[in-house]
């Protein structure tokens, strides 16, 4: 199909507790941009196809355009269950896969992929974002490349010759907002202590089992009246610290490798500095560009009209 076979189209990226919608030109250019806090985890049944069609398709004035939808909403949470596509997968294996919803609705598949240890790992979302990067720069289709995806659910990502050739999934996120909320080692503070991510950081990077170290947040609470934002930001350092020092050699990086980070900014800043204490190079891409880079390639790809 030639390129001036194609129309402007609605692209999604909609996660378990948020979405974004734009309206985009045929060449994947912003026509116009919305959010909203409907992640499908807070959504009932039937409720994510009823805010598609009634909510977001009017408010981006695309009731008639084709709509390409990325994330948790195509899992058993959302609209439909997008079987998930196995790695190796580059944009033209996922295109051949979108699950079409109606006449104008497409789901991305997510990517399923073998880890190092012979467990399965999963990704919904995310690959979309990687295969944007990939076409935002041509030169990274050749060799390996290695991206860092920081969130409840962190997403380490080996691009190898333009495909994703597999994946490990960390629970990072998940496992502070548990642990520093609904466990002995709850401060109720937020994270606060620079100095103490750090600290948290090098306890994180150490030898030994990670619930023995995880401990020593309570310890130092009761036997040494430790700051309670001190302790969040401890405890923070010490799950970012564990990850980050072991996550890396598991895809075959080195100190002094480069390595790409991709996210919400914030969190993206935490594990730069933890990476670099490791002795890595960092870079850092957009992660809305990639994502709206990347739906655009998937639907050129599909060829939906």
């Amino acid at each position: 199909m030639t390129p001036d076979a194609f129309s402007d189209f609605l692209a999604a990226d909609w996660g378990s507790s948020n979405l974004r919608a734009w309206r985009l030109s045929a060449d994947g250019a912003v026509l116009d941009l919305r959010r909203w806090p409907w992640g499908v985890a807070r959504l009932q049944p039937g409720e994510a196809a009823r805010k598609l069609a009634d909510e977001i398709r009017p408010a981006l004035r695309a009731q008639n355009l084709p709509a390409i939808l990325c994330g948790m909403v195509g899992s058993a949470l959302g609209i439909a269950a997008a079987p998930y596509a196995d790695c190796p997968a580059d944009g033209d294996a996922l295109g051949r896969r979108l699950l079409k919803i109606d006449d104008r609705t497409w789901i991305v598949p997510g990517l399923r992929c073998l880890r190092p240890d012979g467990y399965p790992d999963v990704i919904r979302g995310e690959e979309t974002k990687v295969l944007g990067w990939l076409a935002l720069d041509p030169a990274r289709r050749y060799g390996d490349h290695v991206l860092c995806l920081p969130g409840t659910h962190a997403k380490w990502v080996l691009v190898r010759d333009g495909r994703i050739a597999r994946f490990n999934t960390c629970m990072t996120g998940e496992l502070f907002a548990l642990l520093s909320q609904h466990s002995v080692l709850r401060s109720g503070a937020a994270p606060s202590d620079g100095a103490g991510f750090t600290e948290g950081l090098a306890y994180g990077a150490a030898d030994g089992p990670l619930a023995a170290r995880l401990f020593t947040v309570r310890a130092r609470q009761v036997a040494q009246n430790l700051d309670p934002g001190r302790a969040a930001s401890f405890l923070s350092g010490l799950l970012v610290g564990d990850e980050t020092a072991r996550l890396p050699p598991l895809l075959g990086l080195k100190p002094g490798a480069t390595l790409s980070l991709m996210g919400d900014p914030d969190l993206c800043a935490l594990y730069r500095t933890a990476l670099e204490r490791q002795g890595f190079t960092i870079d850092t891409a957009d992660a809305e560009a990639a994502v709206v880079a990347g739906l655009t390639q998937l639907r050129h790809a599909g060829a939906i009209p």
